[in-house]
Order: structure tokens, then C-alpha cells, then sequence
């Protein structure tokens, strides 16, 4: 009699469903279950933590927390590293150094590396990869590996409300004002103005607001129309089928 073969195939693949399913739902409860809150910090001990906020799990290399201050409904992705201080377990005095405002958005990956004072101000958001360091090795001595040369360190400021593009860099001493945009790949360092957008490495100002004459250079796409308060999930749902309907031959 002729063996099956899809039959047999698909009894072997059950297992290994079973145990897809099984890794899956262990994952999803790790995630939830490893995550740091203010009601749960886990082993992780900050200055402040405030309400809503939440770090992913698995985090990257967290120490020197009692010197870092997270605000409130702040989101912090996978894998991101938070130091205060060259190495753990220093004592860093009475102040904070690292600070995030209420609402920062830090992605996966990102790195901020904070050996003297580093603020990032309220409702900054950055994309997956960013690196913000006060610190950056100095080359001085052409006859010393540069790795062991004394680094040169500078307070680094993000003011409110900045959009960072993935893979950016923010150097020491670099201070970006409000609203200030820099794009994917940059490398920052210096002071930004208000209300500019930065690109390239070294980065430069691509774009800014001017108050009679609006963004220069021009935008060249239409603003987004926002949706309207008070307008429901249902309803937009609505009008989505009816854009469909229209659409249909």
C-alpha cells in the first residue's frame, strides 16, 4: 500500500507548530512581564520614574539610574541603552545627569550616553538608532592608542518637541532648540536654532521658519489635514468603506 507522504508530513510539522505557538506566548509574556514601570522597576533603581512611562523589554546597558530622571508617558523601545557616569557604580554627587521630559519617545537600539549632564526636553521623539553622547574620545597624543586617551566631555541639550531621524548622531556640546528636526544619518553638533531642519555629516541647516514668510526653502508637499475633534474610530471606518464604494466599478 502506496505511504501517504502529505499525511506523515503534516503529523511531523505538529510539533514543531506546538512549539511555535509555546515560544511565542512565552515571548509575549517576557515582554509584558520584563517591562520597567514606576509600579514595577524591576531591579532597576532611577531617580524618577514618572507615570505612563514604560521600558521595553529586553533593555540594553542601564546603570548609573539613580542620576537618571525619566518623565511622565515616556516610551523607551527595545534594547536601549540609558548610562549616567563613565562606569557603573560610581558616585556621580548630588545631581541628576540625565534627564528626559514627559512624553520622549527613545526607538529601538538608541543609545544615550550621558558622562556629564544630557537633557532631552518633553515630547522629543527619536527613531530607532539614534546615538546622544556628552562624551567623545580625544586623539591629542599622536602616540597613544586613542582608546586610552582622556575623553573630552560637554553637556548636550534637546530642546522640546524635536523629531531625530533614525541613526542620527547628537555629539557633546551639541544644543538643539525646539522643534528642531534632524534628519536620518546626521551628525549634530553645535547649536541648532529653533524651528530648523538639519541634514548631513557634519549637519547643517537644510530648512528654518521664518515668521512672516513661513518655512525657506518652501515645502514641497501640502501640510496633513488633521482629523477633526470628536470624530470616532467608527466613523472614519465609515468613510473608508464609502471611499471604497465610490471607487468600485
Amino acid at each position: 500500500m502506496p505511504t501517504n507522504r502529505n499525511t506523515f508530513s503534516f503529523l511531523a510539522r505538529l510539533p514543531r507548530r506546538a512549539a511555535s505557538r509555546a515560544v511565542h506566548r512565552g515571548w509575549t509574556w517576557a515582554q509584558r512581564a520584563g517591562a520597567v514601570t514606576a509600579e514595577h522597576p524591576g531591579r532597576l533603581r532611577f531617580g524618577a520614574i514618572g507615570p505612563g512611562t514604560r521600558l521595553a523589554f529586553p533593555q540594553g546597558t542601564v546603570f548609573g539610574e539613580p542620576w537618571i530622571e525619566l518623565g511622565a508617558h515616556c516610551i523607551i523601545g527595545e534594547q536601549v541603552t540609558l548610562t549616567a557616569g563613565m562606569m557603573p557604580d560610581l558616585d556621580l554627587g548630588a545631581d541628576t545627569v540625565l534627564t528626559l521630559g514627559d512624553g520622549v519617545v527613545l526607538g529601538r537600539g538608541s543609545h544615550v550616553i550621558a558622562d556629564t549632564t544630557v537633557t532631552i526636553g518633553s515630547d522629543t521623539y527619536c527613531g530607532p538608532y539614534v546615538y546622544i553622547t556628552s562624551t567623545n574620545h580625544s586623539y591629542d597624543d599622536p602616540h597613544e592608542p586613542v582608546g586610552k586617551q582622556w575623553p573630552r566631555m560637554e553637556p548636550v541639550s534637546i530642546g522640546p518637541g524635536c523629531w531625530i531621524g533614525t541613526g542620527a548622531v547628537i555629539l557633546p556640546g551639541a544644543r538643539l532648540g525646539r522643534n528642531v528636526v534632524v534628519a536620518a544619518g546626521a551628525v549634530v553638533r553645535g547649536e541648532v536654532p529653533d524651528h530648523a531642519v538639519v541634514a548631513g555629516a557634519p549637519a547643517r541647516v537644510v530648512r528654518s521658519w521664518d515668521a512672516e514668510k513661513g518655512w525657506q526653502p518652501p515645502l514641497r508637499t501640502p501640510a496633513p489635514v488633521p482629523i477633526p475633534e470628536g470624530v470616532t474610530p467608527e466613523q472614519l471606518l465609515a468613510l473608508g468603506e464609502l471611499d471604497e464604494a465610490r471607487d468600485a466599478p
